[in-house]
């Protein structure tokens, strides 16, 4: 391995420490001290900034289908491949192999802009097949990252469905979300959206070394308040719960219910294919007394292994430190006072887009 030559440097403003080779890659390059001292010549040096590159696609289609049990909705869309919020634990990041890039480096600075998805969502919901029940927005990468203050694609989507007058639900880290609240409260006030707020933790250090580049903790408690007093319904994420990580889970419900959030749920960290050894790297950078007791409970939780898929336990996790944060978080929310399912939006005032109301020919 690498690591045990080369000591990995943690990079300003990034999750991740290296551009890991994907699971698809035929050839693997690693780096090696020669014995000439370009080992600390090449430790020594600052780290060089990693730039941001956008890319654009077409889509096919913009609505994905869900039929996983364990998943409270059947339909996602997400705007952007990639995200530059950086976090270290997001499972959609092995999704950069299939495009032949690493599911480190790449995942937060190669990012896909799918230009034309507002197009290709009004079209698929205005077939004639087309049956309504409500969309959940940013559920792989998150819809609000820094691009969309430039390329405004979650934006556009939004008007499709107030055109359409769609349900939808947005979950994200993001302030941004704020720009968008003279299309979302009013769809709120009609029962047709709601957002959910990721807060991981209240600590500011480890959220910067977690998610570094998505909203500070105690702006997104803001972003709370703000959406909760313009009257969109607003839940909070406690996800991922990660042992000996984030441990302030109670504190975080509290002060999310005093900015306003009414529901709340959580997962516990979940590590498949490359993400497993990011997070381990992850670890070695920023923590390496405690990584391996991070390790063995997250392996505690998956049965031995580092990651199960198991639907039936693949966002909980199994065992003893499972039931434990399962414990903690009811506790906390029944003492609280937060709901813990999802908003229930309305279906019933779905029209099709582009097509007039009776009268409009005259």
């Amino acid at each position: 391995m690498s690591e045990a030559f080369i000591p990995l440097t943690a990079l300003k403003g990034r999750g991740a420490a290296t551009r890991l080779a994907h699971r698809f890659e035929r050839d693997v390059r690693e780096a090696w001290d020669d014995g000439w001292g370009t080992l600390e010549e090449e430790h020594g040096a600052p780290p060089a900034a990693i730039a941001t590159e956008v890319r654009f696609e077409d889509c096919k289609s913009a609505i994905n289908d869900n039929d996983s049990p364990d998943i409270p909705f059947d339909r996602s869309l997400n705007p952007y491949r990639g995200c530059e919020h950086g976090c270290i634990y997001c499972f959609a990041r092995p999704t950069h192999s299939y495009l032949n890039l690493s599911p480190g480096l790449d995942f937060e600075t190669k990012l896909i802009a799918k230009r034309n998805i507002a197009e290709v969502l009004r079209a698929e919901l205005g077939c004639k097949r087309y049956q309504p029940n409500y969309i959940a927005v940013g559920t792989a990468t998150d819809c609000y990252q820094p691009l969309e203050r430039e390329l405004r694609l979650t934006r556009s989507v939004i008007e499709v469905f107030n055109e359409a007058r769609h349900p939808f639900s947005i979950v994200t880290k993001s302030s941004a979300v704020e720009h968008d609240l003279d299309l979302i409260a009013p769809m709120a006030a009609d029962r047709l959206a709601a957002v959910y707020i990721t807060v991981t933790t209240l600590d500011g250090e480890l959220s910067r070394k977690l998610e570094p580049r998505a909203a500070a903790p105690h702006r997104r408690l803001r972003t709370i308040r703000t959406l909760a007093e313009a009257g969109v319904p607003v839940g909070v994420s406690v996800a991922p719960q990660i042992p000996f990580v984030n441990e302030d889970m109670e504190q975080v419900l509290e002060a999310a219910w005093d900015a306003g959030a009414r529901s709340a749920f959580y997962t516990v960290v979940r590590l498949p294919w490359e993400v497993a050894p990011l997070f381990r790297q992850w670890l070695e950078v920023h923590y390496p007394e405690r990584a391996g007791r991070i390790l063995a409970r997250i392996r505690e939780m998956r049965g031995g292994k580092d990651y199960d898929a198991d639907f039936a336990t693949r966002m909980k996790g199994s065992g003893l430190w499972a039931d434990l944060i399962r414990q903690r978080f009811e506790k906390a929310t029944n003492r609280i006072g937060f709901k813990r399912e999802r908003v229930a939006l309305d279906l019933s005032a779905f029209r099709p887009p582009g097509v007039a109301g009776q009268g409009s020919l005259f």
